[in-house]
């Protein structure tokens, strides 16, 4: 099962990412706007390994996730009880690298994973959710994170259309439709 730490401490850091056998990953907490030599720069989802780990994790918070061994991700849109799963495929780690050479297509949702978002939501105390996941070559899903304000616009246009319409009655009658 992946395991994720968040720190800012450099030993914690490296200690974590050596032990993941089948590899680590580096994840921006936020999408700041680097700039290297003057020219905007993102950070994406990246693979680290323990040596690449400097003092400079000292400064903020990073968020490090074991490598899942995945054949595609998948972005779940939660919109209340609404649930819109869309399959993601990237010859990327990060599929919004590239989004160009990616193709996304509507996927079912299975139920333990739609009983977990469900479970996620009132935990947290959220009305919506852009949950993703990794989805390995025995189907096995594995939660990412939830981003409480995700983007949902770039997905295919049927699904587009459900979510803003979810969304409308959404704020038109609250939770309970």
């Amino acid at each position: 099962m992946p395991a994720t730490v968040i720190t800012n401490d450099p030993d914690d850091a490296r200690e974590f990412v050596a032990l993941q056998s089948g590899g680590a990953v580096y994840k921006p907490l936020w999408n700041t706007h680097y700039r290297v030599d003057g020219r905007p720069h993102s950070v994406w989802v990246r693979e680290v390994r323990e040596g690449e780990i400097t003092d400079a994790v000292s400064f903020c918070p990073h968020m490090f996730q074991a490598k899942v061994d995945k054949v595609f991700d998948v972005r779940v849109t939660a919109t209340g009880s609404r649930l819109f799963g869309v399959r993601i495929d990237s010859p990327d780690l990060d599929w919004r690298f590239r989004q160009d050479l990616m193709a996304c297509a509507p996927l079912e949702v299975p139920k333990p994973v739609a009983h977990a978002i469900s479970a996620y939501l009132a935990e947290f105390g959220l009305a919506y959710g852009a949950f993703d996941f990794a989805v390995t070559h025995t189907g096995d899903w594995y939660f990412l994170e939830c981003n409480p304000n995700g983007q949902w616009a770039w997905q295919p246009a049927q699904t587009t259309a459900a979510i803003a319409h979810a969304l409308t009655d959404l704020l038109e009658k609250g939770l309970r439709t």
